[in-house]
């Protein structure tokens, strides 16, 4: 008897892998592979992997059929980013933020709300976005803002602040950011919206030189009466735990994007653990590693901590494309899958560090470097400590 799930779930792993073969085919992972421990070993940014995913349609994935685009889902666009990261984590976790920023305007015009549509144009045309909403000292991080925006006659704001892991920072041309507007003390207003690379009072550091995911470049970006124009004006909402789509789908493509590159992370980890446990003898034993019983169950735990992630990812992603309405069970969700692929990742990584004894220790060694990869989950916001209240609040509070 044939399960009526079979089907449908059949077709849809059939069209993943079209769409991996499509966008990053075997032998391009394997370039990008390749190239990732010059870019660790010597703090250099993606370039070559960038012109490479710019020729496949890489950067246009959220663009829809109307602009030209392939118009892919967010539940297809997580499982590439997944793939991405196996062999180049650093470029992935770079990429999510231009993927954020277009996912983003892809979800809302799924919701009805088609005021941004021009920010995939732009992307169709070539535009790079980045995300600059993250801030020194500001764990509000979407609900607060310590950039001022200053606003003009025009509908315009000047923004002035300092926005930091702006990853992308040698390529982006466009900028999605928000300041505070305090020009009404009773009414202060969140301001989102873009900036334009060339516009004046854009500064960024060069100050580069990170534990793991060096690729990326995500440097700070100063910003000094930097002119956001009117028409780039996205949102003026109140600050604080405010609904609005423009945050929601902001909140929803950053947690499940950033989650999909360490939950490639993982993945990659396993494998290297196994092949590193087939290549070691034991003297003692007489036998490889891969048949030693302690080392076996190391990796079988990290594979079990792994497995439940790719499974989340899928449930929620898949649910978000749908309009599922979880209400405010949808921060909980969201959080807990990048929360969970972090840890999964750094899980996995300590495992195959251990399973390819000294040599891992080497920083030639791609477990090295995965490893090193993997801690980078440690700081994307928010925090284990910033969601617990979040999630004790759920069952403990009225």
């Amino acid at each position: 008897m044939t399960d009526s799930h079979e089907a449908p779930a059949a077709a849809r792993e059939a069209r993943h892998e079209q769409l991996a073969q499509t966008y990053l085919p075997d032998d391009l992972l394997e370039r990008f592979r390749g190239r990732a421990a010059d870019y660790d070993r010597e703090n250099a940014f993606f370039y070559d992997d960038l012109e490479e995913l710019k020729a496949s349609g890489y950067l246009r994935l959220f663009v829809p059929e109307s602009m030209g685009g392939p118009g892919l889902t967010l539940h297809e666009v997580t499982r590439l980013q997944q793939r991405l990261a196996t062999a180049a984590p650093g470029t992935a976790l770079a990429v999510n933020m231009h993927l954020m920023c277009t996912g983003v305007v892809h979800a809302m015009g799924a919701r009805g709300d088609h005021s941004l549509d021009w920010v995939l144009e732009e992307a169709q045309a070539g535009e790079v976005f980045a995300f600059g909403i993250s801030e020194p000292a500001n764990d509000w991080v979407l609900q607060g803002s310590n950039t001022q925006a200053l606003p003009q006659d025009d509908g315009g704001y000047l923004l002035s602040g300092v926005k930091i892991f702006t990853s992308l920072t040698p390529v982006w041309t466009r900028l999605i950011v928000h300041g505070l507007d305090t020009s009404d003390a009773a009414e202060p207003r969140l301001v989102y919206g873009f900036l334009d690379r060339s516009a004046d009072g854009i500064k960024p550091s060069d100050d580069w030189d990170v534990m793991g995911m060096r690729p990326s470049h995500s440097r700070a970006t100063i910003l000094d009466d930097v002119r956001m124009e009117p028409e780039r004006v996205a949102r003026r909402i109140e600050p604080g735990p405010v609904p609005d789509l423009l945050t929601f789908a902001i909140t929803s493509n950053f947690q499940l994007l950033i989650a999909s590159v360490y939950a490639g992370v993982a993945q990659r980890a396993l494998e290297l653990g196994a092949e590193a446990l087939k290549k070691r003898k034991s003297a003692k034993r007489g036998v490889s590693y891969a048949e030693v019983p302690e080392t076996r169950v190391r990796l079988a735990d990290a594979h079990m901590d792994y497995l439940a992630v790719p499974a989340q990812l899928d449930s929620y992603t898949r649910d978000f494309d749908e309009l599922a309405d979880h209400g405010a069970g949808w921060p909980l969700r969201l959080v807990s899958a990048r929360i969970n692929a972090s840890r999964a990742a750094r899980r996995t990584a300590e495992a195959a560090l251990m399973c390819s004894g000294g040599s891992g220790f080497g920083n030639g060694n791609e477990i090295s470097r995965v490893f090193r990869d993997a801690t980078a989950g440690l700081f994307h916001p928010p925090s284990e400590d910033a969601a617990r209240p979040m999630y004790a609040a759920a069952l403990l509070d009225e």
